[in-house]
């Protein structure tokens, strides 16, 4: 799978309106999504009426107008975006459930090499459709937290609670799955580790 840089920029619009929404700002507008995402503002626009017309965020007209997720982070899949942008998660048209095409192969009920990339397909589709924008936010914010770092967004109440720790370099080994079992295990009622 090649994720496009339409759908990368589709994730970051979309968590960081989840970070927004999660630090107290209702809207946020498109020039304020392009400066943090470092990207032009034309583009991130395209990119924002695209995912409203999904019903994925809506917009706000006035002087505090923006946009924000029209629906609860939760409900939005990682892998319905990707899908919603770029059309399939497989690495070859003939292994897509969503976005099928015919190959060239001879038999492709037999073929090796789509056997393969079914799997692949199905192996990346299990981990990014598991994941939901809630849940990238909440190890997102998390960490920023830990690492001192003031989201993007922030309110002034929220800055007043922000971590005051040193700034550490990104880890590789610090990925998501990591900061997801982090909070698993943050959340976990005590209670329940006597009955594993």
């Amino acid at each position: 799978m090649h994720l496009s840089k339409k759908s990368e920029y589709a994730l970051r619009a979309t968590i960081n309106l989840g970070i927004a929404a999660e630090v107290g700002r209702g809207t946020v507008s498109g020039a304020e999504l392009a400066e943090a995402n470092r990207l032009p503002l034309k583009f991130v626009e395209r990119i924002l009426q695209e995912l409203r017309e999904a019903g994925v965020v809506e917009t706000h007209r006035g002087k505090f107008g923006g946009y924000s997720l029209a629906k609860p982070a939760d409900e939005i899949g990682i892998g319905q975006i990707i899908r919603l942008i770029d059309g399939r998660l497989a690495p070859i048209c003939c292994a897509s459930e969503n976005a099928y095409q015919p190959c060239t192969c001879p038999d492709e009920d037999h073929c090796g090499l789509r056997m393969v990339m079914i799997d692949v397909r199905n192996a990346i589709a299990n981990i990014l459709d598991r994941y939901t924008v809630a849940q990238v936010v909440e190890v997102t914010l998390r960490k920023m937290r830990r690492d001192g770092i003031v989201p993007p967004f922030a309110t002034a109440e929220s800055m007043a609670t922000a971590g005051t720790a040193p700034k550490r370099k990104a880890d590789p080994a610090d990925g998501f799955l990591a900061g997801l079992s982090q909070l698993a295990t943050f959340t976990q009622d005590p209670n329940e580790s006597d009955h594993l």
